[in-house]
């Protein structure tokens, strides 16, 4: 990533940030304060350092950021822009995952792993998947585009594009058409 695709992807940030959140007053605000704008600059950091074979380096920015932020994001971990990460205490977010432009978590989120081996473990969220407060959305899986996970479920299974999903294991609730 070079520094004007940096920068261009912080500015976007901040701009889908105060376009979603209602209580931030000024992109200076959100641009300081949110502490997912601060762990998704860290991670950025640490997914050059990663991918330049700088692996000991790099778990040391995003372990960093996890203390300042409560935010938790692997440097090897593939993520797109727009991310807003919403009251973001304690989301995490696994080495293989892959989060595509425009998504949205809420604290407590896990995109988690299943098994130990080297293969893709972890979710993929297409544009514009949201995932609500304390969801887990665990493996190999996929989250559809414009899709929705509700608070606290967990996910084990694919979720089309434009469905809710709810509840432990969640089910599809809703399939909206396409927008």
């Amino acid at each position: 990533m070079s520094i004007r695709e940096f920068i261009d992807a912080e500015t976007y940030n901040v701009k889908r940030t105060m376009d979603l959140d209602p209580a931030a007053k000024s992109p200076w605000e959100v641009l300081l304060l949110y502490p997912h704008i601060k762990a998704l600059r860290s991670y950025r950091i640490a997914n050059r350092l990663w991918k330049n074979d700088h692996r000991f380096l790099a778990r040391w920015v995003s372990n960093r950021a996890r203390r300042k932020t409560g935010i938790e994001i692997h440097p090897g971990a593939t993520i797109g822009r727009g991310l807003v990460i919403d009251h973001g205490m304690g989301v995490v977010i696994g080495e293989t995952a892959i989060v595509e432009d425009d998504c949205q978590l809420y604290h407590g989120v896990t995109l988690g792993g299943v098994g130990t081996t080297d293969i893709k473990r972890h979710p993929t969220l297409k544009k514009g998947a949201y995932v609500g407060s304390g969801a887990k959305v665990l493996g190999n899986i996929t989250l559809g585009e414009s899709s929705k996970v509700g608070a606290n479920a967990v996910v084990l299974q694919d979720v089309p594009d434009h469905a809710t999903a709810v509840g432990m294991p969640a089910r599809i609730i809703t399939k909206q058409k396409g927008e």
